[in-house]
C-alpha cells in the first residue's frame, strides 16, 4: 500500500507528474542518443554507392515534386515476405546521399527500392504515360505531360553544390561538368566517357523517353532505373527460414 500511496501523489499532482515524465523521457533519450556521439560513422559504407548523376538528381526532384513517395516506399524491411517479393532488405548506406530519404511506409503501389533494371525504359515511359496500359488494375494517375516538359540542367550545378554542403561527395570536377554530364547521360551517341569516369561504369546511358531533347520523362526514368542497382546483391538468396 505504501508504494500505491506514493504513486497517488504523482497522479494527483500535475506539476510533479510533468517533471517526472520529463525526467524519464530525458533519460531514455540520452540512453539512445549518447552512444551515437562515440561512433565514427553511424552508417556502414558499402561498395558501389555513389552520388546521383546530374540527370538522376533531376529525376529525383521530379519524383518528389509529383508526390511519388506518397504511394511508393523505398524501404524493404527484413521480413520473409518483403525480401521474397522485392529482394535484399534495404541498407542504411543506400540512402546515405538522400536529402530527404524516401523510405516511407505507405504502399498504394509496390516498393521501388529495387525497381532499377527490372523493366525496360519503354515500359517505364508507357507506365508513366498511361499506367493502366501495362498494369490494368493500377489507380496511378497519368504523367504524360512529363514528355513535353523539356529541361536544360543549367541549374543543377547549384543544386549539387547545395547537396555537397550537407555531405554528398560531389567533387569540383563533378560540379564543373554538371551540365555536360546531364546531357551525356541522355544521349548514347555522345562522348560520355567523362561521365563514367566520374560516376562509375554502372551509370545507365540511354535516350530514356526515345524522343529528341531531354525531358522530365528522361530524368525520372533515369532515376527509377538506378534505384537498387548500385550495390551488388547478386549472391543474395532469401532465407526461407525467416
Amino acid at each position: 500500500m505504501a508504494i500505491l500511496d506514493k504513486h497517488k501523489i504523482l497522479e494527483t499532482n500535475a506539476t510533479l507528474l510533468l517533471i517526472c515524465s520529463f525526467l524519464v523521457v530525458t533519460i531514455g533519450g540520452l540512453v539512445q542518443i549518447t552512444p551515437l556521439f562515440y561512433l565514427e560513422n553511424t552508417i556502414e559504407e558499402v561498395e558501389g554507392m555513389r552520388p546521383y548523376t546530374p540527370l538522376e538528381l533531376e529525376g529525383r526532384q521530379i519524383y518528389i515534386r509529383e508526390g511519388c513517395y506518397v504511394c511508393h516506399s523505398q524501404m524493404i524491411r527484413p521480413m520473409r515476405d518483403e525480401v521474397e517479393r522485392y529482394g535484399h532488405y534495404s541498407l542504411a548506406a543506400e540512402s546515405m546521399y538522400d536529402h530527404p530519404f524516401q523510405w516511407g511506409s505507405k504502399r498504394t503501389g509496390p516498393d521501388l527500392a529495387r525497381v532499377g533494371g527490372r523493366y525496360s525504359d519503354d515500359w517505364h515511359v508507357a507506365h508513366l504515360i498511361h499506367p493502366q496500359s501495362v498494369v490494368p488494375e493500377s489507380i496511378m494517375p497519368r504523367y504524360e505531360f512529363l514528355m513535353h516538359n523539356m529541361i536544360d540542367g543549367l541549374h543543377l550545378k547549384d543544386r549539387m553544390a547545395t547537396h555537397a554542403m550537407v555531405g554528398v561527395p560531389y567533387t569540383e570536377e563533378m560540379l564543373t561538368n554538371a551540365a555536360a554530364d546531364f546531357s551525356a547521360q541522355a544521349d548514347p551517341d555522345s562522348d560520355y566517357d567523362g561521365l563514367l569516369e566520374r560516376y562509375g561504369d554502372k551509370v545507365n546511358v540511354s535516350n530514356f523517353d526515345g524522343e529528341p531533347g531531354i525531358s522530365e520523362m528522361d530524368a525520372l526514368v533515369a532515376y527509377l532505373q538506378m534505384l537498387g542497382t548500385l550495390v551488388d546483391f547478386s549472391t543474395f538468396t532469401p532465407d526461407a527460414s525467416r
